[in-house]
């Protein structure tokens, strides 16, 4: 007989966090990749870019975690492969969001813990965004560079960095935006392979154990929640 809300908001609140470091990751990879691999358009940049673009997309989130968690966690040592933070050194709960909560209690260590927690799951998650993103940028730029207006510009002489950054990708960017909120809403709702994985205690996570336990109140709530989300950020 507990309110669903204040159930659901800790689980909301790592599902947020994830996303946000995870459509980060793939914002300043792909946006960046797919400008280079315009700009430098039949190169071996571009065709490396767009090898590796293919393999995100083609790549299955369970076994990139999998792989990461073995490279990273299990054989190298770097990284933790499970969990939100140190359980053995818990912070208390303001936010419910892990890194504002440890600057807030003045625990910059956990801030660093919660930061390196974060780092195999973001990419995992970030992965096929990242991709999309890249591949998108990349054709936008390509039409927008062969516009008029750009080869004026560089007929006056501006310098590379000013012609992409100043001119092209401000008109390019309008597609690559769209991508980018379809993505960041199908990250909030899509990230229940990740967080089973890294066990992240996400909504994700917490509607794949209700679905367990036959928790229908629980499932229903996470549901409409993600949906709501989703339709609101499209």
């Amino acid at each position: 007989n507990a309110p669903i809300a204040s159930e659901l908001w800790p689980h909301l609140a790592a599902t947020f966090e994830l996303t946000l470091f995870a459509m980060l990751f793939a914002i300043v990879i792909g946006v960046n990749a797919g400008i280079i691999s315009a700009w430098k358009q039949n190169s071996w940049f571009d065709y490396l870019a767009m090898i590796i673009a293919l393999i995100g997309v083609s790549m299955p989130i369970f076994w990139l975690g999998l792989m990461q968690q073995w490279v990273f966690a299990q054989e190298l040592g770097w990284l933790p492969a499970f969990g939100r933070g140190d359980p053995r050194d818990p912070v208390e709960a303001i936010t419910h969001f892990a890194l504002i909560d440890s600057l807030l209690n003045g625990r910059i260590d956990q801030f660093f813990v919660s930061i390196k927690h974060l780092i195999l799951p973001s990419i995992a998650l970030g992965t096929i965004p990242m991709a999309i993103i890249a591949r998108m940028t990349r054709s936008s730029m390509l039409e927008v560079l062969r516009s008029d207006y750009i080869r004026t510009i560089k007929a006056k002489g501006s310098g590379n960095f000013a012609i992409i950054y100043r001119h092209a990708f401000k008109n390019a960017v309008i597609p690559v935006l769209t991508v980018v909120g379809l993505q960041t809403g199908t990250l909030l709702g899509g990230a229940i392979l990740t967080e089973t994985i890294f066990s992240w205690p996400g909504i994700g996570r917490y509607v794949y154990e209700a679905i367990a336990y036959r928790d229908y109140p629980v499932i229903q709530s996470g549901i409409l929640v993600i949906a709501f989300m989703f339709v609101i950020i499209n």
